[in-house]
């Protein structure tokens, strides 16, 4: 399952999405999470994952490579879901059997919240997927510069942000090649009693850890070797330039929102 995370990984490629700017990028991200929140019935929902879904078809990845990388998090969005389905009472009864009921409402719910994990995990995944590890530090850092008037260390902070994106893919390849040399070796992870699944656990973080560790400091020292002393000084190889598309793009954001607030409940 390890190999399938696509979070934080990068695809080089020449589509309009790859070409837009990292800051309305960033922008259109972090606001596309708040407008979901607009959506609560049917019709709401259905325009979210109709953008979803255009904005999926312009940065030409397919489909069938994102829906992969729902497979880590699936569990969650499978948990989220039944939670929803037993849990909510509203609406017409569908089942019953003892003490479990399911009732409309509660499918409905459940429908809605597994839709809104699937647009987010989407979304997110486009901008790692679609803008490289240092565009991406280069967009942070420019956006937070309002906070260097306050003594932030704007650029450590978008490095650090930037590296812990890049290494989540790294260390979850690290991770399922650690799990594969374990079962290789007669550890089973996959089965047997809660107790003995953690216990295996320890033989598989230990090495996990050394190895987070060991790149951690070979990325120092690369970073030491090429001279690299923080922020304080320096100048940027690549210029950020916001062009039309960039416009555009935050645009049909705020087009989607209104469409949102318009048909919502």
């Amino acid at each position: 399952m390890m190999e399938k995370m696509i979070f934080g990984r990068f695809l080089p490629g020449d589509s309009p999405v790859h070409r837009l700017d990292p800051r309305s990028k960033l922008i259109f991200v972090f606001a596309f999470i708040i407008i979901v929140f607009l959506a609560n019935n049917t019709i709401t929902y259905a325009i979210l994952l109709a953008f979803t879904l255009l904005i999926v078809l312009v940065s030409r990845i397919r489909l069938y490579f994102l829906i992969n990388g729902l497979k880590p998090v699936l569990f969650l969005m499978a948990f989220t879901f039944l939670l929803h389905v037993f849990m909510t009472k509203e609406g017409d009864l569908l089942w019953h059997w003892q003490f479990i009921s399911v009732y409309e409402g509660g499918v409905r719910q459940g429908i809605y919240i597994a839709t809104r994990f699937l647009v987010l995990v989407f979304m997110t995944s486009i901008l790692t997927l679609t803008t490289s590890p240092i565009s991406i530090t280069d967009g942070i850092e420019v956006l937070l510069n309002p906070l260097k008037k306050i003594k932030v260390p704007v650029h450590e902070l978008a490095l650090m942000m930037s590296i812990s994106l890049r290494f989540i893919p790294t260390l979850m390849d690290e991770t399922d090649k650690i799990m594969k040399a374990q079962m290789a070796r007669g550890s089973d992870l996959s089965s047997g009693p809660i107790k003995d699944r953690i216990k295996a656990v320890v033989p598989l973080l230990v090495p996990l850890f050394v190895s987070a560790f060991k790149r951690a400091e070979d990325l120092a020292t690369a970073m030491e070797v090429r001279g690299y002393r923080g922020g304080e000084g320096r100048t940027r190889y690549r210029k950020l330039k916001w062009d039309m598309g960039d416009t555009l793009a935050l645009v049909l954001l705020l087009a989607m929102a209104v469409l949102l607030f318009f048909y919502r409940s």
